[in-house]
């Protein structure tokens, strides 16, 4: 039996920072992985996938050169070279990671498979041997894994998940996604740059259904003018096939077969928490496996807390890492700190990008709130037409009483960038009418936060 004051299952985003800030902190700590240092985000989620993404826009850049004046012959693809490239980046920041750990005093690393005996007791399956780790404080972060749904032909049919698609090494000659949220975009428009034909089936009747609807019909149009089939309302039945693959699905009534090179599995994800006994713990799950936090982050074992995507929620790394700073700063500094209400951002890396923070326009009209919107199109902004990359719009909530910014979302060549600029200034509670008499830069795309309030007359 090993003893240590905290143990930290799973390297991820937030249990990195969290083991090394522990140890820095004079607690002996262990930090649990089972596959690699750096979790999902390092290995096969952020990483590797927006780093493939902009390799895919320089292509699709390259391809139409003449929009900008510019005559480009001979524009192809290196694909091992893509490849090679995310391989890199991953590497690097993977490595980084190792020797943060490395030189951190009071951490060990285990290389294993936890599982709970009681709430105190861990064991770990490594290669070599089967260990026992106990303390007082143990913390989950382990994360999430492609859902894969129960379809006819599943168990039969090769299929690809965000994580295998980029460790493919030839460019998929049809791809068909089923599932249409974030993940499903991002790689769909990618592969469909890098030269493959892409078929989307989404279940639901639109895009992205819990985004405003003209967020929704914006992305559509976007990805319909780069030649994406887009199928709505698909209810995915069975797939089939060796070489070539079949995808059976139920829209509105009339069976239709789509025949593609590949398959990819994009309908959602799903908590790795099946083997880790939570039981045994006292950890209680919901009925989809996540676990039950409050507040505070702490499970309903006293001593157990979760952070990150194996809690549930919006699954996006700065969540985790946000997660790992309240639990820290209670625990270490005797602080209050909540997830209660907390203001979550997140971007699409679609391009153009859609950053997005706070509160729709559906949401705010749910709420019964006293708010007005304004929409500035990317056609009217300086900077989008002095770049030609004038797709998509500027749109924000806000409180008609307070002026303070309610919700913003930014579609457009930097659109995450933007969005966070209206992010701190919600945050910093600065009203809107102080936004479109601030002096910024020109000629920035932020400049024109001024024209977008501008429409909002001053009472």
């Amino acid at each position: 039996m090993q003893h240590f004051d905290a143990i930290v299952i799973g390297a991820g985003q937030a249990g990195i920072p969290l083991a090394k800030k522990l140890a820095k902190a004079g607690k002996k700590v262990a930090l649990v992985e089972k596959r690699e240092i750096g979790g999902t985000c390092i290995n096969d989620g952020c990483s590797p996938t927006k780093t493939m993404i902009y390799s895919a826009r320089v292509a699709y850049v390259a391809k139409n050169a003449e929009h900008w004046g510019v005559k480009a012959e001979h524009i192809g693809v290196d694909y091992d070279k893509v490849l090679q490239r995310k391989d890199d980046v991953v590497v690097s920041f993977r490595n980084g990671a190792i020797k943060g750990l490395e030189k951190t005093k009071n951490l060990k690393v285990i290389m294993g498979d936890a599982s709970f005996i009681d709430a105190k007791t861990l064991k770990v399956a490594t290669e070599k041997n089967e260990l026992q780790l106990k303390a007082e404080l143990i913390f989950i972060n382990t994360g999430c894994s492609p859902n894969i749904p129960k379809l006819k032909g599943i168990d039969e049919t090769d299929y690809l998940t965000s994580t295998s698609l980029s460790e493919l090494e030839e460019i998929p000659e049809h791809l068909i996604i089923i599932g249409g949220g974030y993940i499903a975009l991002e790689l769909g428009q990618m592969m469909n740059r890098f030269g493959a034909k892409v078929t989307i089936l989404e279940q639901s009747a639109t895009l992205m259904p819990h985004e405003d609807e003209d967020v929704c019909v914006a992305i559509t149009e976007v990805f319909k003018r780069e030649n994406i089939e887009i199928v709505t309302g698909a209810k995915v039945s069975a797939i089939s096939g060796k070489k070539e693959k079949k995808v059976i699905a139920d829209i509105e009534g009339e069976w239709r077969t789509f025949i593609g090179s590949h398959i990819l599995m994009a309908a959602g994800r799903k908590p790795q928490t099946e083997s880790l006994n939570l039981k045994a713990a006292g950890v209680k799950t919901n009925d989809k496996g996540y676990v039950k936090v409050n507040t505070k982050l702490r499970t309903s074992a006293k001593n157990i807390y979760a952070l990150g995507d194996v809690k549930g929620g919006p699954a996006f790394t700065h969540i985790a890492y946000n997660d790992h700073l309240v639990v820290y700063e209670n625990l270490i500094h005797g602080k209050n700190k909540s997830i209660k209400n907390r203001l979550v951002p997140y971007c699409m890396f679609t391009d153009p990008q859609m950053g997005r923070v706070g509160l729709t326009e559906k949401e705010a009209k749910a709420k019964k709130l006293d708010y007005k919107v304004t929409t500035l199109p990317m056609k009217h902004v300086a900077r989008a037409i002095e770049t030609g990359e004038t797709i998509g719009y500027m749109k924000a909530v806000v409180n008609t009483k307070s002026k303070q910014i309610l919700g913003a979302t930014i579609i457009g060549p930097e659109g995450g960038e933007v969005m966070s600029v209206l992010q701190m200034a919600m945050i910093g509670k600065v009203p809107y009418t102080a936004i479109r008499k601030m002096m910024f830069a020109h000629p920035l795309f932020t400049e024109s936060l001024n024209n977008l309030f501008m429409a909002l007359d001053e009472g």
